[in-house]
């Protein structure tokens, strides 16, 4: 389905307004790599656009970017005029990506400063949702607390955060990190998302906790934020994404796919639940 009108823009923090073309932007961190991050952005964008949403992906990762990978993007995108640049589409949903713009084996050899800007211009030069907009832009960060996220909290208008951590304590010991440090900017932390939280045997059905139980709930209790849901730690997730087709796109009907779908749900709920912006944006600005 689609919705018969665009999604409400929500409050950002300060004195931001929402940018013109996107009306509610979603920052995804973590405190740490390697815990499904840009993973469960992209997953999440497929399943907010599942249910009918305008959707895009801006990866934040300069140095390691990912996303044209997980969603199987190839080639340069377009620039009509010299000056914007329109997104590239995959699977319903529009993507920009620092890697879709050099080779794939260059290095991103930049200080802070060049990272940062080369982030502005991406999210400021591309047309996001042609005429209608976006209804959310999933921001995937790169790990940890440094020069990206302190521009993202200066400069960007972020609608909330998600914070993805796996179940271990040392997991979730950094991303406590991020959760206070989204916090100490005044960006409203929508929830936690506890991604490899259980694997099922395909053998036997057995349910085995790898990397430990109840780490995102505690931490969740702790700080007072919602938990929005946990994700399971299937090969299949892995491999579709390396495919380039995640596995809400190719397999929408899967546990872990309705896992994602669920997570999904709740962001949208713990989002509507934040006051809406001061100043709606003007459908002429779109």
């Amino acid at each position: 389905m689609r919705h018969g009108s665009p999604v409400p823009a929500r409050a950002v923090q300060g004195q931001l307004s929402p940018l013109p073309r996107v009306r509610n932007l979603i920052a995804v961190g973590s405190g740490k790599g390697g815990v499904g991050k840009s993973t469960t952005a992209v997953n999440l964008a497929l399943a907010l656009a599942a249910d009918g949403a305008r959707v895009g992906v801006l990866d934040a990762d300069v140095y390691g970017p990912s996303v044209p990978t997980m969603l199987g993007l190839s080639g340069r995108p377009d620039s009509p005029d010299g000056k914007s640049i329109e997104p590239m589409r995959a699977h319903g949903i529009e993507a920009m990506s620092i890697g879709l713009l050099v080779e794939a084996d260059t290095p991103m050899i930049w200080r802070g400063p060049m990272a940062t800007s080369a982030l502005q211009q991406l999210l400021a030069d591309t047309r996001w949702g042609g005429e209608d907009g976006l209804d959310y832009l999933l921001v995937d960060l790169p790990p940890g607390t440094g020069d990206i996220q302190l521009t993202l909290a200066q400069k960007i208008p972020v609608a909330g955060a998600v914070v993805v951590t796996t179940p271990q304590d040392v997991a979730t010991l950094d991303a406590r990190k991020a959760l206070r440090m989204f916090e100490k900017v005044e960006i409203a932390v929508l929830g936690l998302v506890e991604n490899m939280a259980q694997h099922v045997c395909t053998q036997c059905g057995h349910v085995d906790h790898l990397f430990g139980e109840g780490g995102g709930e505690r931490m969740a209790a702790q700080y007072g934020v919602p938990l929005l849901g946990s994700l399971p730690l299937e090969r299949g997730i892995r491999e579709q994404g390396d495919a380039g087709v995640p596995v809400v796109a190719s397999a929408p009907q899967s546990a872990a796919a309705q896992a994602y779908r669920a997570v999904a749900a709740r962001l949208v709920e713990e989002l509507s639940k934040r006051p809406r912006a001061a100043m709606p944006i003007s459908a002429s600005l779109l």
